[in-house]
């Protein structure tokens, strides 16, 4: 698995950037979303490597905190958390008046918006923002519009260029989940398998996201889904091994799922498999732009024909967040079923992660795709199916 030259590029920059055109596509769609609310500024929010408008609107991927102000026809202003992360802000958001911000990054901001004439009931926010931060604001200028449902649905449908860096982390994805067939073993334990799946990224430029390793005996399974947090329980013959990775490229994450077994396998597993093969590829068959989240629900139900369920989510938008459409299944649904059709260039995780219904045994297998007018995309080169070690 290799990278194709152009997205090589894009990985080996110091510091890769998104092209001006791009840039100012995504501060337009910001400011026709502001001019819909009826406001004049925005205040967007990001804490603790969580709030993904601060990445796309300055390329400043948020580290303990981060507070920005846009207004038309005015520089950012970025304030950062902690002193020591300005420098570095400085330089990946280039084109943002960028400051640390000292005792409080939102007061900063509220100085920077009075400064601007800011007015009652005209300011906006977007992103994680806190009790503390909302009150604050609140009190200078009034009811804030939230617009954060409304940058989720910007969000869904993703530019040639954000596709291009979400193929990049689709190709770190795959180089985890490549490691650890290619490095599972009796013998290791899961956190051993861990430290397989990020050396094969990390070095590279890749940041981890998840690397959700379980494994579990055939002949007396306990476990349905990969473990958030690993044990030291170690692998052994006659074991199945189960997998859900993503790693990130600057914020761009893929996303693979894939199941292994050392020796042949059981059965229980097979008819698991063939079950979850089965799900992807029908839910694959149907997936475009017009079809809705029903077609893909009644797609799944060869799941509940052979007799089996799911606990994770059957598919979900990826790529600026864990994005809607949530969907489940027949037998275990997601809440109320979307209605709004599937649009052109959405990315989606189809991840049919099959289990038994007393939730004893599972598989994993499933990927990140790009929806088009036909069909879809693949964005992960890594070759689906039921690996035997």
């Amino acid at each position: 698995m290799s990278l194709l030259p152009h997205l090589a590029r894009i990985v080996d920059a110091p510091y890769p950037r998104f092209s001006e055109p791009e840039m100012a596509r995504r501060r337009a769609a910001v400011e026709e979303l502001l001019a819909r609310a009826e406001c004049e500024h925005l205040v967007f929010c990001g804490a603790n490597r969580f709030g993904s408008a601060v990445q796309w609107l300055t390329q400043w991927p948020v580290t303990a905190e981060a507070v920005g102000v846009m207004s038309p026809r005015e520089r950012d202003a970025l304030f950062v958390q902690y002193v020591n992360h300005a420098p570095q802000a400085r330089l990946l958001a280039d084109k943002a008046e960028v400051a640390w911000g000292g005792e409080s990054s939102i007061g900063a901001a509220i100085e920077v918006l009075a400064k601007r004439g800011a007015r009652e009931r005209r300011v906006a926010t977007l992103g994680p923002v806190n009790a503390e931060q909302h009150a604050a604001l609140s009190v200078r200028f009034g009811k804030l519009k939230n617009l954060n449902r409304d940058y989720i649905r910007l969000r869904q449908v993703k530019s040639a260029e954000e596709l291009d860096w979400l193929r990049i982390g689709a190709h770190f994805s795959d180089l985890g989940m490549a490691a650890l067939r290619d490095g599972v073993r009796p013998g290791l334990n899961e956190r051993q398998l861990g430290d397989v799946v990020e050396r094969a990224y990390v070095s590279q430029g890749a940041v981890n996201v998840i690397h959700y390793i379980g494994v579990t005996s055939m002949k007396a399974p306990d476990l349905a889904v990969p473990r958030q947090f690993p044990t030291t329980r170690r692998v052994q013959a006659g074991d199945a091994v189960v997998a859900e990775i993503s790693a990130a490229f600057w914020e761009h994450p893929g996303q693979v799922l894939r199941s292994f077994t050392l020796g042949a396998p059981s059965q229980l597993y097979r008819d698991l498999h063939a079950a979850a093969d089965a799900a992807f590829d029908a839910i694959a068959a149907v997936l475009k732009a017009g079809a809705t989240p029903a077609h893909v629900i009644e797609a799944s139900g060869v799941i509940e024909d052979a007799g089996f369920t799911i606990i994770d989510d059957l598919l979900h938008g990826y790529g600026g967040g864990y994005l809607p459409p949530i969907l489940g299944s027949k037998s275990r649904p997601a809440g109320p079923v979307p209605q709004e059709p599937f649009r052109a260039g959405q990315t989606v995780v189809i991840q049919p992660n099959v289990v038994t219904r007393d939730g004893t045994a599972g598989v994993q297998t499933g990927e990140m795709v790009v929806i088009t007018e036909t069909g879809i995309e693949r964005m992960h080169a890594m070759p689906r199916g039921f690996h035997i070690i």
